[in-house]
């Protein structure tokens, strides 16, 4: 990710924490904060901060020494994503709605912007939205399928910087998915535990098997083809892992994933993914995934 960020960045960042000088007559952005609310936000992002003298001077200091320091890659999302929890509005929901737009007003002209995917915020890359990672954020959310989350959030926190982490992670998206449903149906886990024999555990109970009769007959090969390709996706998605991911390790000399190649990785997990979970729970309404606690099984 571009860092530092621009001065306009830190000023809205300090604008949002602070909710303004004590002065201003304007309605505050973000949530008000006395001194020792600020310090105890910052420590919540585990970061040393003390008022010194004013409370906003103060944070904009601290907020620039990070922003030029070596880490302002990691120090910073945390603090972005922790003032735009929308946990903090819940009872003023038009206020987070205007923090998000003052926040990101800012942000976009360094390339980032704030957005809301489940009941998480994250920093990301302007104009990186994916409508399907969404939908799959939301959706673990709701489900409360935290292995799905954990490794989703890996896979978007590392794309660009690490893509060979973000390409295994994207696998154990699926993988997660797959196990979670063999769990609930009370199936043992197939002998090959890679990603090619976990869905192919799971296609006859959620009735994804190419070869199904009960198709109109009008769309039955169509159908057959996605169904097909979507097996040929996910054995892509688990090649890939194998040989360019960082599940086994990284040889002298190993040659990068593209950062591109890792997020078609990611989409293409995503989708597969969201469509396990979709057929789900069309085909069995009232039953809840469990959580998929062990993911090395």
């Amino acid at each position: 990710m571009p860092f530092p960020l621009s001065p306009q960045s830190i000023d809205a960042i300090a604008d949002t924490i602070s909710g303004g000088g004590g002065h201003d007559t304007t309605p505050p952005i973000g949530i008000y904060r006395s001194g020792p609310k600020i310090e105890k936000f910052m420590r919540a992002c585990n970061l040393a901060f003390t008022v010194n003298g004013s409370r906003v001077p103060s944070l904009v200091q601290c907020l620039i020494n990070l922003n030029n320091g070596f880490e302002a890659d990691q120090a910073l999302p945390r603090i972005i994503e922790a003032a735009a929890d929308p946990r903090d509005f819940i009872h003023e929901p038009e206020r987070h709605i205007a923090v998000l737009d003052h926040l990101n007003r800012a942000l976009r002209f360094d390339g980032f912007e704030v957005q809301q995917q489940g009941g998480r915020m994250r920093l990301v890359e302007a104009g990186k939205n994916v409508p399907v990672l969404a939908e799959l954020a939301g959706l673990s959310e709701v489900i409360d399928f935290d292995t799905v989350s954990r490794d989703l959030d890996r896979a978007l926190a590392s794309s660009q910087t690490d893509p060979e982490d973000a390409v295994t992670a994207a696998c154990s998206t699926v993988e997660s998915v797959c196990r979670s449903i063999l769990i609930e149906l009370g199936q043992p886990l197939p002998a090959k535990k890679d990603v090619q024999g976990l869905y192919n555990a799971v296609k006859q109970p959620l009735g994804l098997s190419p070869d199904r009769s009960d198709i109109d007959p009008l769309i039955a090969n169509d159908v057959r083809q996605i169904l097909s390709g979507l097996a040929t996706v996910i054995g892509g998605v688990g090649a890939l892992r194998t040989h360019g991911g960082d599940a086994h390790g990284r040889e002298k000399g190993f040659a990068r994933v593209d950062a591109r190649i890792a997020r078609l990785s990611i989409h293409a997990a995503s989708t597969a993914a969201l469509f396990l979970i979709e057929t789900w729970q069309r085909k069995f309404p009232a039953r809840p995934l469990p959580k998929a606690d062990d993911p090395a099984g």
